[in-house]
């Protein structure tokens, strides 16, 4: 005969998956220890420069203020030629500014790529966004963004920054590999590698609470508000480890058409009604990834919560078995891979 658990065996559940969940903070299970990380927020470079600008008459929209759909408005009344004047001008603004024309921004960031000694091998390619502040920040986009009926965004997590988000020896585990295999997989799928927030270094306090998820949140909805600005379909958004936290947080605002979570920790909810959105949630998590060592509990500000992958959470499943490891999922002929890339058509169910 089934018993409810009484008050006293809860508790001791809980304190002994918080004991578990500060072991790993605390490095002891063998993993790497984090470094505190501050997020970068707030206008791109630049903005001060682009308010004081008076040279068409009018204020600018001010990029602390201004939502996607004033930007695209505003940008819908210059010429060509008074919006390339702007991007070379203010390349830093209009590079980072959702709402602005993809092309232009492109042609932008271009600019401030090549002056960026750091980052100037990506000059030649089709960044939406780049931020060098902090560990910086980089969007890049494959495929056509203006002219594709489904777009995908890829939400990273941990230890990923403008420069490591695209790395050649780790090409499922980056954003920028993820984007190219999801790309190949659903070749009329443009898809977007989000490296747009600062993430955590390790596994430390920063992994185990979640407010540099709380700063990366407000990006990617902006991210995705941009994209409705320009008439872009309501994307798919594939979200790694630290980045489930992200779109969780995310997903109440978050005009997504999916959102996909690998490797989750937990989106800080306990189900996906919780989660109050009207995307399709999916989950996949492969046996033998390490994420399951992670306890599902929030107590104190540690922990994210539920696992998206267990029945009890009612996202709908997708198969992982043959995925290998945390960073696995997009691995060329796995099952995975191939429900993420019916999900990025739009053909799943």
């Amino acid at each position: 005969m089934y018993r409810r658990p009484n008050r006293r065996s809860r508790w001791k559940r809980t304190l002994t998956a918080l004991a578990l969940t500060t072991a790993v903070v605390a490095g002891t299970t063998g993993w790497a220890t984090g470094n505190g990380q501050r997020p970068v927020t707030g206008p791109p470079p630049g903005s001060q420069a682009w308010r004081a600008d008076t040279s068409l008459g009018r204020a600018l929209p001010d990029p602390a203020s201004a939502t996607p759909r004033d930007v695209a408005a505003f940008f819908r009344t210059l010429t060509p030629a008074q919006q390339r004047d702007l991007a070379h001008r203010h390349p830093s603004v209009v590079g980072n500014l959702d709402g602005a024309p993809v092309a232009l921004r492109y042609e932008a960031n271009a600019t401030v790529l090549r002056r960026d000694a750091r980052f100037a091998h990506l000059a030649g390619r089709q960044v939406l966004a780049f931020d060098p502040r902090g560990r910086g920040q980089v969007a890049e986009v494959y495929g056509d963004l203006t002219r594709s009926r489904r777009v995908a965004v890829v939400v990273p997590g941990s230890d990923i920054d403008a420069g490591t988000y695209d790395r050649p020896t780790d090409p499922y585990g980056t954003p920028a590999g993820m984007a190219r295999q999801l790309r190949t997989a659903a070749p009329g799928t443009a898809v977007i590698a989000w490296a747009g927030y600062t993430t955590p270094v390790g596994v430390g306090l920063d992994a185990a609470t979640g407010g540099l998820a709380e700063a990366g949140a407000a990006r990617l909805t902006r991210l995705t508000d941009g994209l409705a600005a320009l008439g872009a379909p309501a994307p798919a958004v594939f979200c790694h480890s630290y980045g489930s936290v992200v779109c969780g947080l995310a997903a109440p605002r978050l005009r997504a058409r999916d959102l996909v979570v690998l490797g989750s920790p937990g989106m800080h909810a306990g189900t996906v009604a919780e989660l109050g959105t009207g995307a399709r949630v999916w989950a996949a998590k492969d046996p033998s990834d390490w994420i399951s060592k992670v306890p599902n509990v929030r107590f104190l500000g540690l922990g994210h919560g539920a696992d998206p992958a267990s029945p009890e959470f009612g996202a709908r499943p997708v198969p992982a078995t043959d995925a290998q490891g945390h960073t696995g999922y997009f691995a060329p002929g796995t099952e995975s891979l191939r429900t993420f890339a019916a999900i990025a058509r739009g053909e799943a169910r």
